[in-house]
């Protein structure tokens, strides 16, 4: 039986990656930084081995998979060529294991994580189904034919694969340290589009989108009418029940349909699944009631209420002005007796700096704004600006630390809304002991 090693398991795609080749009877172990990610639990609770980095865990026989933020240098790669051990790069591999299957890519600048889960959900109730979540979740069907999976655009990463289907939710520019612009970013997808083989499912309403050229049919779906699929009758329900929607197919009233969660990026992320679904021939009450039934991925709008005051915190991996501004927005819709406090971490220097404005006009839509120190990835671990820098552009905006932490309590009624792609947990985790002390 093969053994494969994971170089930076603790990523989210590696660590989900890792669960299904361990679901498919494959022995995985791997080694990362011995600092705590939320990646961890899942890992623990499959008992799938985890060291901290260290050349000597690399041994004859295994086959490497090596995180994009590790380079050719590092100690274990070095390693395992001196050994000629196979080295796949994890999207290397991820294309590899796609080819096996009937594969469904999700992309997009945004919602490619929830939207992946969402169909995940749905659809593994209708078919055998192997799926790759972006928050850290695998899981492998050794009976399954097919394969969905969140595919990263990051460096162009997503072109190492051929899938036969592909979910576009949006394009937007982002990862200002690669692509230089929106149009560079559009190029990307527009390859990917290229090598879709049977059908691709994108947002209409997004302008870029309309603008994709493939060999292969284009299903568009939105809010606007011009959209083969159209969700209409948006209405945001009271006391904590979600949102309903009707959605039409070339005008023709196909169904009603009911999420838990809210805010129209939300909606669209289900019009995307139920798209596909329709156009697979999963039955609609099928749909409609896994839609109705999901509860969502790990650090997109993670709900808890907090002990001893009258506070609801939530945590989101936003870090996107975009992503912000709508996580934002959903809080108000679920909440709108609330105020909303947002505590926000950015990821990476570029992107701080690139979107310094929009940033702030994202975070000045709450109603108190706390800033965190950029978190600055394994990619990227210093810039020429500070927090400072963003806090100077939104007026009334603190900078919260542990040694502050307890300033969050005097917000009574309120969501503490936590965003960041970073490790902001730690500040949850220090208020929450506030709380208790």
């Amino acid at each position: 039986m093969s053994k494969y090693h994971f170089v930076g398991i603790k990523g989210t795609g590696m660590s989900a990656l890792a669960q299904i080749l361990q679901d498919l009877h494959v022995e995985v172990q791997g080694s990362d930084v011995e600092k705590r990610f939320f990646t961890q639990k899942a890992l623990e609770d499959r008992n799938i081995p985890v060291f901290p980095f260290n050349k000597d865990n690399i041994s004859p026989g295994e086959i490497i998979i090596a995180g994009n933020a590790f380079p050719d240098t590092h100690e274990e790669i070095v390693r395992a060529k001196e050994l000629g051990l196979p080295v796949y790069r994890y999207y290397d591999f991820l294309g590899d294991l796609a080819k096996k299957y009937t594969s469904i890519a999700v992309t997009g600048t945004h919602g490619k994580t929830s939207t992946t889960g969402l169909l995940s959900y749905v659809f593994e109730s209708f078919a055998p189904t192997s799926f790759l979540i972006g928050d850290g979740t695998g899981s492998g069907n050794d009976k399954g034919k097919y394969f969905i999976w969140e595919s990263c655009e990051y460096k162009r990463h997503f072109l190492h694969s051929t899938p036969d289907y592909c979910i576009i939710t949006n394009i937007e520019f982002d990862h200002s340290d690669y692509y230089k612009d929106l149009d560079d970013v559009f190029s990307a997808f527009q390859e990917l589009a290229m090598k879709v083989n049977k059908a691709i499912f994108a947002c209409g309403d997004n302008e870029k989108l309309q603008m994709i050229q493939s060999h292969v049919p284009i299903v568009y779906y939105g809010f606007n009418e011009e959209n083969d699929f159209q969700t209409r009758h948006v209405t945001f329900l009271k006391d904590d029940s979600g949102t309903e929607f009707d959605v039409y197919i070339r005008n023709e009233f196909y169904g009603h349909f009911k999420i838990r969660g809210y805010g129209n990026h939300n909606v669209l992320n289900a019009l995307a699944v139920i798209a596909f679904c329709n156009y697979m021939n999963v039955p609609e009450k099928l749909v409609r009631e896994r839609l109705a039934a999901f509860r969502g991925v790990k650090r997109r709008f993670s709900e808890s209420k907090l002990p001893g005051v009258d506070q609801i915190m939530i945590d989101d991996y936003a870090h996107h002005p975009t992503e912000v501004r709508v996580t934002i927005q959903a809080a108000r819709e679920k909440y709108p007796d609330r105020n909303i406090v947002a505590i926000f971490q950015p990821h990476t220097y570029s992107r701080t700096m690139t979107f310094m404005d929009e940033f702030a006009a994202s975070l000045e839509t709450a109603d108190h704004v706390f800033l965190c120190d950029i978190f600055g990835s394994a990619r990227e671990k210093s810039g020429k600006l500070s927090i400072h820098d963003l806090q100077d552009r939104i007026a009334g905006s603190r900078i919260l630390h542990n040694s502050n932490i307890d300033d969050l309590r005097q917000f009574d009624h309120s969501v503490l809304l936590f965003m960041g792609a970073g490790d902001i947990q730690k500040y949850q985790n220090e208020y929450k002991k506030a709380l208790k002390s």
